[in-house]
């Protein structure tokens, strides 16, 4: 079924939800890209017109072990980032390309496939914090987003945010496309995103949404553990709309060389069923999630039926230990290093360097 076909249908996250229950987004992006050969420091969107071969093996990856959703490859293609490899002009054109290659693989799978726009953030602050205004982040993001509608995507994702401003500013970005969104921010210090925003305070910036996003929820931060406790402070605070849950496969470690990341496929199955009873319907992965992990989650959510709520020394025994702290909880030094390592590396994602999801 095509683009043109699904339009006539409820929007595409609620269809497979009334169908099904919970819907399987995709894993990884740059960290795939890295293993395909990406170095780092060089802007993953140039993949989409120098190796859209590669590009689209990494999307027919995730189509081919049965995801309903993938996200392009256009995490970064915004001005402010892509003004540090002298490209910010291409922005548009590379948001288009990366939803082009999208929507050929989603439109030749056989079956509904729902091709989501990445959006991630500009790497600015905005005012008063920083030099970039509000009317400017928006500028800048409608670039994007009218590149990825121009490509065919059915909805925008705007992935890893830390500050409410500037999810208002992709909501307001998004809002003159017409096209439908979905929101994640990142919950990796304390409990809180960079920017101090809780649990509780998305779900406020959710529910007084114009228009409101078709799922909002968390992705990235500290690892499944962590992660999830986020989707328990969700539901806590009352979201009200379907709640995303994209994982990293645990967190990073350098090996031979190489950042890796330590969860195992049995550890990211057991978590999607975890993210599912914990009150997620759309679960996914995020960095380190290989096409791998994604077919063991979706094994394990197809043939483990759903359960009551899990608390959270359920969810330490089956998936580790949490990484991260709640406020005011104290910290033992191992536990503060790896915190500090991990908020390192968003900062880079953050900056516009390629250490991208």
């Amino acid at each position: 079924m095509g683009r043109r076909d699904m339009a006539r249908l409820p929007d595409p996250i609620s269809r497979v939800l009334q169908e099904r229950g919970w819907l399987l987004a995709d894993g990884a992006t740059g960290t795939n890209l890295f293993n395909m050969g990406l170095v780092s420091g060089d802007a993953p969107e140039f993949w989409n017109e120098n190796h859209p071969d590669r590009i689209r093996a990494l999307y027919q990856g995730a189509v081919n072990v049965g995801v309903d959703l993938f996200l392009t490859n256009s995490f970064g293609s915004n001005a402010a980032r892509l003004r540090l490899h002298g490209a910010q002009t291409r922005a548009r054109e590379l948001a288009r390309i990366s939803a082009e290659i999208a929507r050929e693989v989603a439109d030749r799978a056989g079956r509904n496939v729902i091709v989501a726009g990445s959006m991630g953030p500009t790497g600015e602050l905005i005012e008063p914090l920083g030099q970039l205004s509000f009317s400017s982040a928006v500028e800048i993001l409608a670039e994007q987003a009218d590149g990825l509608v121009a490509g065919g995507v059915d909805l925008i994702w705007v992935e890893t945010m830390s500050a409410l401003e500037e999810l208002a500013a992709a909501r307001e970005a998004i809002g003159a496309t017409g096209v439908p969104w979905c929101a994640t921010m990142s919950f990796d210090t304390a409990g809180r995103t960079m920017m101090g925003v809780t649990e509780a305070d998305l779900v406020t910036a959710v529910h007084g949404s114009d228009p409101l996003p078709l799922a909002a929820g968390a992705n990235c931060g500290l690892g499944a553990p962590d992660l999830l406790r986020t989707v328990l402070g969700f539901v806590d605070a009352g979201m009200t709309c379907p709640i995303i849950a994209k994982a990293n496969a645990g967190i990073p470690r350098f090996r031979h060389g190489k950042i890796r990341y330590d969860a195992s496929v049995e550890t990211m199955a057991n978590y999607a069923v975890l993210a599912r009873d914990c009150g997620a319907s759309i679960i996914g992965g995020c960095c380190g999630t290989t096409a791998t992990h994604l077919d063991a989650m979706r094994v394990a959510l197809e043939r483990t039926g759903p359960s009551e709520r899990p608390g959270l020394e359920k969810i330490t025994s089956q998936l580790g230990e949490f990484v991260g702290r709640l406020p005011d909880a104290p910290a033992d030094a191992d536990q503060m290093k790896s915190e500090r390592s991990i908020r390192r590396r968003k900062r880079k994602r953050h900056s516009g360097q390629s250490d991208v999801n």
